[in-house]
């Protein structure tokens, strides 16, 4: 067919074949979509095993980050996003710096979330280890409402009625669920495509088959809301602008280049950037400012209280749903 035909000129027999045509190109593009959805799901859950199996009382943070962002790239996927070792009430957003010095305590409940893609479609996955064995009940209150969500999911459920399975299972136990964080969708490249899965019973959006979300409920000890902390090692790309201060411009190229839209850790930058010198942080406040850099602060429960999360990544099919990564 002449594709440089206008479409105002072309007979009816052209407009079909046309159609077809575009129609196959969409098919062909959401098989090969949904194939490395998958694909980034059994590396993912690789990932997470191997994180499981090395993390124990007295290992460094930044060694359990880095042994586990290398092994994603070892089986033959790339870092969707940094991996976020968030302690106690610590919820999300909390990944070592390149001096962190802090190991894990013999007390400590641990939720480990990484992220890996192959192109650009991604599998984020999270779980939750009680070195204390003393929150045995909050971890399995997370375990049990991620399991609740997907029994739940299919096309044509609101994600109002997915965040009530969650709070109700939450809830049962004794905890409350972190209302203000939620699952999210996925799109390629994209970590948070715009729709959300809430731990409540809220939201309107109806699932739509061969949709991509990320599944994460939260439950907590405290009173179910997270609070920015102290603490950001994490941002991502979200608009490309012309940047007069010239360490602020190189910086916006660079992660642009590299991670596109995807979510980047400070210590990545270390290469190529002096990321401990005054110029360095004031560049990336600049792009801050100048909305080209998204910030992503470390999240605490906002009473203190513990934190746990379970997580997986699924594609919503028409009687039920897919996990991307197997959940244990």
């Amino acid at each position: 067919m002449d594709l440089e035909k206008p479409v105002e000129e072309m007979t009816e027999a052209e407009l079909e074949q046309l159609k077809d045509e575009l129609v196959a190109e969409a098919e062909e593009q959401a098989a090969k979509e949904r194939a490395n959805y998958l694909k980034a799901g059994k590396i993912a859950e690789q990932a997470r095993e191997y994180a499981r199996s090395l993390a124990k009382p007295g290992v460094l943070l930044l060694d359990l980050a880095e042994s586990t962002e290398e092994k994603i790239r070892e089986l033959g996927g790339a870092i969707a996003f940094p991996v976020n070792l968030s302690r106690n009430d610590e919820a999300a957003h909390f990944t070592p710096t390149l001096e962190d010095a802090s190991f894990i305590g013999e007390k400590d409940v641990l939720k480990i979330d990484l992220g890996c893609h192959v192109e650009g479609c991604i599998a984020d996955v999270a779980f939750t280890i009680d070195f204390s064995r003393e929150q045995a009940d909050l971890v399995e209150a997370a375990d049990a409402a991620l399991q609740a969500a997907l029994a739940k999911i299919k096309a044509g459920v609101s994600v109002s009625e997915v965040g009530k399975a969650i709070a109700f299972e939450i809830r049962g136990r004794g905890y409350e669920p972190i209302f203000n964080l939620c699952g999210h969708s996925l799109a390629p490249y994209v970590l948070h495509a715009g729709e959300e899965i809430p731990n409540i019973e809220t939201g309107s959006y109806v699932l739509e088959e061969g949709d991509a979300f990320a599944v994460e409920p939260f439950a907590t000890t405290g009173k179910g809301r997270v609070a920015d902390a102290d603490f950001l090692q994490i941002y991502s790309a979200i608009s490309e602008k012309k940047v007069r201060l010239p360490v602020s411009r190189a910086v916006a190229e660079h992660v642009a280049t590299e991670y596109e839209l995807l979510p980047f850790a400070v210590r990545w930058l270390a290469p190529k950037f002096p990321v401990f010198t005054t110029q360095f942080k004031l560049a990336l406040s600049d792009l801050v400012r100048q909305e080209v850099l998204n910030p992503y602060p470390g999240l605490r429960e906002s009473t203190g209280g513990l934190v746990s999360q379970a997580e997986t990544t699924i594609l919503v099919e028409e009687n039920g749903c897919t996990p991307t990564a197997a959940v244990k």
